[in-house]
């Protein structure tokens, strides 16, 4: 079994729920907070928590968000091979939610983003092992350029799967070229698709439905696409065609999460080989219990989504 290799940023995620924004020069207070690992944290717990090996090969720094986020990995048993970042801490990305679950995010760099080409060869790429790569990581000045040199060294028949996240538009050319380049699987939410797709080719026809937006992608890259339509299912675009996975059907709560819990459990499934199409299947599934509880990270078990699939009528 391969491996799970996460080259984005763990950070620690601070939550405020308020009634509502207060006005510039303005204080309120909140009625409920969390303080918690957060980031690239979430995909990494997803994967561990479905039984997967995850390699951890970002930077955590020195000081009590550092410390948070250390905690964390060793509570998921994700290993992570890199030293603190001596005399810098961990960052932060505060997140104000308001009465109608609007989230107004405030965000500081730290150690997270000193990824150097020595951390990312702490361990060496297997033909086995799945390198996940999101856009966060390819638009950050230092990470980025350590990624666009990277990629191209570690072993070819290594998957890589690329979230481009929702700053997609702003990652630069060298890097866009380097991870178009290397990735084998593309995993997007609609609106990041049709960024995409307008990246590539200038233009997104108005009324581009997820399965056409799916099917040109994987037109246009060498690559899988999965493009993520929310409780409607996922598309699953290759050289044989675009299919529909449909969601699991649940009663959602909180939608922050989802996407991570999919591609979580999506990379932890390749990494035991599970073809594309189950691997997306469980993910649906994943995903789906992730939004019935409040949260970012509350990706299921694998005892939970093997539970939820057995159940008659899960698709």
């Amino acid at each position: 079994m391969g491996r799970v290799l996460h080259t984005g940023q763990a950070i620690v995620d601070l939550v405020m729920r308020v009634p509502g924004m207060p006005p510039v020069g303005g204080d309120i207070y909140a009625h409920q907070f969390e303080l918690t690992a957060g980031g690239g944290f979430n995909v990494m717990a997803a994967a561990a928590r479905d039984r997967a090996d995850v390699v951890y090969l970002g930077t955590v720094g020195t000081g009590p968000f550092g410390d948070k986020v250390h905690a964390a990995l060793q509570a998921e048993r994700i290993a992570a091979p890199n030293p603190p970042v001596a005399g810098l801490d961990t960052g932060v990305s505060v997140a104000i939610v308001d009465a109608d679950a609007e989230r107004t995010f405030v965000s500081a760099l730290g150690a997270e983003g000193q990824v150097t080409p020595e951390h990312l060869d702490a361990v060496a790429v297997r033909p086995d092992d799945v390198v996940y790569v999101t856009g966060y990581s390819l638009r950050h000045p230092t990470n980025g350029a350590s990624l666009t040199g990277w990629l191209p060294t570690i072993d070819p028949q290594a998957a890589v799967v690329f979230d481009p996240a929702p700053l997609l538009t702003e990652i630069p050319e060298a890097a866009w070229a380097a991870i178009t380049a290397r990735a084998t699987l593309w995993t997007l939410n609609a609106r990041e698709a049709a960024l995409t797709l307008g990246r590539l080719t200038g233009t997104v026809p108005e009324g581009t439905t997820p399965a056409e937006l799916a099917g040109a992608l994987a037109g246009l890259l060498p690559a899988a696409v999965l493009v993520r339509d929310g409780g409607r299912g996922t598309y699953v675009a290759d050289r044989i065609g675009v299919r529909h996975v449909p969601a699991h059907a649940i009663t959602p709560v909180d939608t922050n999460g989802a996407g991570d819990a999919h591609t979580g459990v999506l990379t932890a499934c390749l990494s035991r080989g599970t073809n594309l199409l189950d691997a997306t299947r469980r993910a649906n599934v994943a995903a789906a219990i992730a939004v019935t509880r409040q949260g970012p990270a509350t990706a299921p078990t694998a005892d939970e989504i093997d539970a939820a699939i057995a159940r008659p009528g899960t698709d």
